[in-house]
């Protein structure tokens, strides 16, 4: 018998129709994080909207997760690919439990292993359509840090991820400080989350805020910010800008 002359039927699984695919573009996605040091630890924010295309399809979708002991996972992108990323942390984090030696990973740690993961996929030509941010706190040692989905990746006293990098980061720039309150590290990533709210299509009233501190993990319930829609240039946004319609 000639196993070689052997042929698959078109609508085999081992056809053509099984080649591997990539994702070309994302199809439900989240928008900006954001996230800053604060004196005792870390805070991080994300609206829970998921776009489909340009409709704002689901409104209840949670970006921000505990990773582990002594982490904090945000991400902007593609839904799914977030959910494959929180997989393979489960495994990194069950591995690392089962050698039960009295050590867990840390922040830096998991972020390092995020930067090769996302690189590792780049690579393949086939990424996770997603912008992370990792933050924690291990042994007094706050850590904050995040990666794009080509692996691009860097830490900081605080970061952004989508419209948060061009909207966001100049306020935290201008008002953060080391020496920040819990409080007032709440009601910076609020009024980031308000200028994200005025000026990104994709964001949504319906927020969380997360911190993580030495104690642990704590992530809000949803909530909603108060807003102001009656600013004249809101009403007329062309007025006094040159060439527009």
């Amino acid at each position: 018998m000639n196993f070689m002359a052997s042929k698959q039927p078109e609508n085999s699984l081992l056809g053509p129709e099984a080649d591997s695919q990539r994702t070309l573009y994302p199809y439900v996605t989240g928008t900006s994080v954001v996230a800053l040091k604060y004196k005792d630890g870390i805070l991080m924010a994300a609206d829970m909207g998921g776009s489909y295309g340009s409709t704002l399809r689901y409104k209840s979708v949670e970006r921000i997760k505990p990773i582990g002991k002594h982490s904090l996972l945000g991400a902007s992108g593609e839904i799914s690919d977030f959910q494959e990323i929180l997989r393979y942390l489960d495994e990194l984090i069950l591995y690392d439990n089962m050698w039960d030696d009295g050590n867990s990973l840390g922040p830096k740690e998991v972020h390092n292993y995020l930067t090769r993961v996302m690189y590792n996929r780049r690579n393949k030509f086939n990424p996770l359509w997603n912008s992370l941010v990792l933050g924690g706190v291990k042994n007094g040692q706050k850590y904050l840090g995040t990666v794009s989905m080509i692996g691009v990746n860097f830490e900081d006293n605080h970061v952004a991820t989508g419209f948060g990098n061009h909207l966001a980061r100049p306020i935290l720039r201008q008002e953060w400080h080391e020496n920040l309150s819990y409080e007032d590290g709440v009601r910076l990533l609020e009024k980031c989350m308000r200028v994200l709210l005025y000026r990104d299509r994709s964001a949504i009233n319906k927020l969380q805020i997360a911190k993580i501190t030495e104690e642990g993990t704590t992530i809000s319930q949803p909530y909603s910010l108060k807003t102001y829609w009656e600013f004249s240039a809101f009403a007329n946004p062309a007025q006094g800008a040159v060439g527009t319609w």
